[in-house]
């Protein structure tokens, strides 16, 4: 391993700080506040009864989530969308990424013909805004689907979450591959990567981009190795979260 310091003082395999505080919201069914670092996601899980119409009547549930970042999450003000009037197709684009991520470790047969919305709300964005979310996330579906059984709106005995799911961002930097970047890495990063893995170590999503000079294949096997490595460090940090008593 290099003996490369990054500007926060982290080695190149390293994650930020990162903590999950479960149930930060009072009303939603499941919640939790991730952080990554300076980087901090609210994450609501909503349970309903009842599924969308084209989904009425064939014994399954659904999982959806939707995406947002506050006006001033990042260094200067950006409108809100619903006063622009139209979604972004980033915004768009990362909805469907957690929604995806989500349903990757979900049995809808066991879910029942019930609904779980997931909001995630970006209060402060220091990269890596849709892995927290990911990370995030899946404390909060879990937390909602333990609501739904604990009314018997989920069968007692029904395994709903089959695996969990975390993701985390890597990247080239100055030639060097680096995982969970911060901002001040990713805007300078000649490869750009998002990996979400399941508990398992499956691969649910690899985003790649090269942002400058294109990457060999050892280059993407490292990249996949750091990914792999500190999606299972944040499904261990989820794993003790979801295990303390609230």
């Amino acid at each position: 391993m290099t003996d490369i310091t990054r500007a926060d003082g982290r080695a190149v395999d390293q994650l930020r700080e990162v903590t999950i505080e479960r149930g930060w919201s009072a009303q939603a069914e499941g919640s939790a506040l991730v952080s990554f670092g300076k980087t901090r996601v609210l994450c609501t899980a909503s349970f309903t009864g009842g599924v969308p119409r084209w989904l009425t009547g064939k014994g399954k549930g659904w999982v959806t989530a939707e995406y947002a970042m506050l006006p001033r999450a990042t260094n200067t003000r950006n409108d809100r969308e619903s006063v622009k009037g139209r979604i972004g197709g980033r915004t768009h684009e990362i909805s469907r990424l957690v929604g995806r991520a989500l349903r990757a470790v979900v049995d809808t047969k066991a879910l029942g013909e019930n609904t779980i919305v997931i909001d995630c709300d970006v209060l402060q964005a220091d990269g890596g805004t849709r892995t927290a979310a990911i990370t995030g996330a899946y404390v909060a579906l879990a937390d909602a689907i333990a609501w739904g059984r604990e009314r018997k709106f989920i069968g007692q005995k029904a395994t709903v979450l089959f695996d969990s799911v975390a993701a985390v961002s890597v990247g080239i930097i100055d030639g060097e591959p680096m995982l969970d970047l911060a901002y001040v890495e990713d805007v300078r990063a000649e490869t750009d990567m998002n990996v979400v893995v399941t508990g398992r170590g499956l691969f649910v999503e690899v985003q790649g981009t090269a942002e400058g000079a294109p990457f060999d294949k050892s280059e993407l096997d490292r990249l996949l190795e750091l990914g792999v490595n500190g999606c299972a460090q944040l499904r261990d940090i989820q794993t003790t979260v979801l295990a303390a008593q609230q």
